[in-house]
């Protein structure tokens, strides 16, 4: 009888581990893997300030293409180089959007049968720095962030099918500035923390986020003349840690 009674009880302690691992206890020997770098899927609406041009007569982008936003997709990679009260690393992005809107006659007097639009391509260098030590070390699912960084932006119009031509100039070019961005993340992990660590031991991510972000960004040659692609924008997106 005793014999049977020590066996159940090697049997159960043999089971507390994997019981831990599905009730989303972490066990100690969970190791998670090396943290290096991170990449970051974002969305959002993109409303450059042409109209804001300093001696530009008119409002030809709201005439254009009235009031709305363009949607502006962004990809963006994430390298560190400090991880200790918080992270702090270098990124770079690049990004496309494009709006559409009725080209207008030569003349001025209504909107032509083709359509034109906008596309730009803003590419950026970026610092950052994101305290996530108190999500790491404390278990508050928030993190906050912020960046500062470099822009240059190649731009076109194209009327119809074609990049469109004023006046014997060629719709397009290119725009340097600078952005900064402050953002809060909201730390995935802490609803499915089984799931976080299988994400790891199987595809390396060590964490997920979902974030909002509000960048300010003066992209216009630092005060030179030309179209104007600054912006103040709100963006949307998910972050993975790898």
């Amino acid at each position: 009888m005793s014999r049977a009674w020590g066996l159940g009880v090697a049997v159960a302690f043999a089971a507390l581990p994997a019981w831990a691992q599905d009730a989303g206890v972490v066990s100690p020997d969970l190791v998670e893997s090396p943290r290096t770098g991170g990449v970051i899927f974002r969305l959002g609406g993109y409303k450059p300030l042409i109209d804001e041009e300093k001696g530009l007569g008119g409002t030809p982008y709201k005439d254009t293409f009235g009031d709305a936003s363009l949607l502006l997709v962004e990809l963006e990679f994430q390298r560190y180089f400090y991880q200790g009260i918080g992270t702090a690393g270098v990124g770079v992005s690049a990004g496309y959007g494009e709006k559409y809107g009725a080209a207008k006659l030569a003349d001025g007097g209504g909107d032509a049968a083709e359509r034109t639009a906008i596309k730009v391509v803003p590419l950026s260098f970026n610092l950052f720095y994101k305290f996530d030590y108190a999500a790491f070390e404390w278990g508050i699912p928030l993190v906050p962030y912020g960046k500062l960084g470099l822009i240059y932006s190649p731009w076109w119009v194209t009327k119809g099918s074609d990049t469109e031509v004023s006046g014997g100039v060629t719709g397009k070019g290119g725009k340097w500035g600078w952005g900064g961005t402050a953002g809060l993340a909201f730390l995935l992990d802490v609803l499915q923390p089984r799931f976080a660590r299988d994400f790891d031991s199987g595809l390396g991510v060590n964490h997920s986020y979902l974030f909002a972000e509000y960048t300010y960004a003066d992209v216009d040659d630092f005060g030179g003349k030309g179209l104007n692609l600054s912006s103040r924008r709100w963006m949307f997106g998910l972050a993975l840690d790898y």
